[in-house]
């Protein structure tokens, strides 16, 4: 027998659009103030209709995607008054390749940022080794430090004169 799906309200309030998608109502007010979402009012009341949701999931998913808002309205705009999808789409795959490149830069740079950061503590821990290795090889303790080195790392204090 088939499964039949529950439908989904045709309108919601911003609660429960902040409780679907782990909002604060202020965020969805803030994409409202940008122009990237557009509910009716019932006097104070914010009513937003099911087209509304889904700009909301794709705002979120541009986000995650790290598109900025002006990204997204730009293609949000596209949509609304282009006829026909292929202008849509072309740039739609322009701005995904433009991310995909600064994606792939971030990447570059970052394996290069830990590679500097392997042989930094790759040399710091040989250095270590040859601190401590000489003692550890006798067995015996470490000789204490000399006084003059101890008192390198005191704050300056001024003697009585």
């Amino acid at each position: 027998m088939p499964r039949l799906t529950p439908a989904l309200p045709t309108v919601y309030s911003i609660t429960e659009l902040a409780k679907e998608f782990n909002l604060t109502t202020r965020a969805i007010r803030f994409y409202e103030d940008q122009g990237l979402l557009n509910p009716s009012r019932e006097g104070r009341k914010r009513i937003y209709s099911h087209r509304d949701r889904t700009r909301l999931k794709l705002i979120l998913r541009g986000k995650r995607l790290g598109f900025s808002l002006s990204e997204t309205r730009e293609l949000f705009d596209l949509f609304d008054t282009a006829r026909g999808e292929e202008k849509q789409l072309r740039r739609f795959v322009k701005i995904l390749a433009e991310r995909r490149a600064i994606l792939k830069q971030q990447q570059r740079d970052i394996e290069a940022i830990l590679h500097e950061i392997d042989s930094a503590e790759s040399e710091c821990l040989r250095l270590l080794k040859e601190l401590d290795s000489p003692w550890k090889a006798t067995g015996q303790p470490q000789p204490p430090k000399p006084l003059h080195d101890l008192h390198e790392h005191e704050p300056n204090t001024v003697e009585p004169g």
